[in-house]
């Protein structure tokens, strides 16, 4: 493993742990769709929430959640629609589905990992 993938997985943890502890359930890592993936597929309350972890280990680059562009969010998107048909659940009311959500939302987590401490967590909630 490629020590830039090492570090992407290690962040991919520590934001697991972080949102498992503001109390939301995880529901998917690293769930595949056609044309990517999605880190992290949790519930906050009523809503789906699909979290983009970008990890550094360090800011020289710029800060992780820079990483994340227009056409990342764009893809984020329809990767979310995949994961709600994949999975039979709706935003809206509907008939005979499983789960429904009020909405769907995207966030962010960056991840910073400094030579020396605890990795510095930031959580942008609703960046589309």
């Amino acid at each position: 493993m490629r020590a830039k993938d090492g570090v992407g997985k290690y962040g991919e943890a520590v934001a697991a742990r972080h949102v498992a502890a503001r109390g939301w359930p995880v529901l998917d890592r690293n769930w595949r769709g056609k044309g990517g993936e999605l880190d992290l597929v949790a519930i906050d309350g009523d809503l789906l929430v699909v979290i983009e972890v970008k990890t550094r280990s360090g800011t020289g680059f710029g800060h992780p959640a820079e990483g994340v562009t227009a056409r990342k969010l764009a893809r984020l998107r329809v990767l979310a629609g995949q994961y709600l048909s994949h999975h039979r659940l709706r935003c809206a009311d509907g008939a005979d589905v499983p789960v429904h959500f009020a909405g769907v939302r995207i966030d962010v987590v960056a991840v910073t990992l400094p030579r020396a401490g605890a990795a510095v967590v930031e959580h942008l909630e609703g960046v589309v």
